[in-house]
């Protein structure tokens, strides 16, 4: 009977062992899954670093642009720098929420460009060399015309022609 139990013995360490292979190769598929979760996020899903630039998206799909309105003739100013004269040159083009806008926009052009006028002549060509001072004007002008429009809005600003020079 010794002979039995030793035997016995025997096959519960070898099964035992077998359990444990395979104990240690569902531990290591775990951590292969987690890892591989993690690397999926972090790839797909994580921010981008910000040395990295991401390719640039339109603005505006081509089949969303509003109807166009040109604001003619240019607009030229004087800029409020207070130590030299400096001009700027700006050529406007209105995209209009709807082309019933258009109409409006005619009837009440001289008002628009007035405040334009304004807007412009009350910068300094320091602000209007940066892009985001060109961005902020933008938003400025469509944030003033639709006080005055009445039955629609302006959807964007774009500058057909920009130029700032001294005297």
């Amino acid at each position: 009977m010794a002979d039995e139990e030793k035997e016995a013995q025997q096959a519960e360490e070898t099964t035992g062992g077998g359990k444990g292979k395979l104990l240690l190769a569902l531990l290591l598929l775990l951590i292969l899954l987690i890892g591989g979760g993690a690397g999926a996020y972090f790839f797909l899903f994580a921010k981008k670093e910000e040395g990295k630039e991401e390719t640039p998206k339109p603005k505006v799909s081509p089949e969303a642009v509003g109807v166009m309105y040109k604001l003619e003739p240019a607009f030229i100013v004087n800029l409020a720098d207070p130590e030299m004269t400096m001009y700027a040159r700006v050529s406007i083009t209105l995209e209009l929420s709807s082309p019933e806008v258009t109409l409006e926009v005619q009837k009440r052009e001289p008002i628009i460009r007035d405040a334009i006028i304004e807007i412009l002549s009350n910068k300094t060509s320091r602000e209007l060399r940066s892009p985001e001072g060109r961005e902020q004007l933008k938003l400025e002008i469509i944030k003033r015309i639709n006080t005055i429009l009445v039955q629609g809005g302006v959807r964007n600003v774009y500058f057909t022609e920009f130029v700032v020079q001294a005297e």
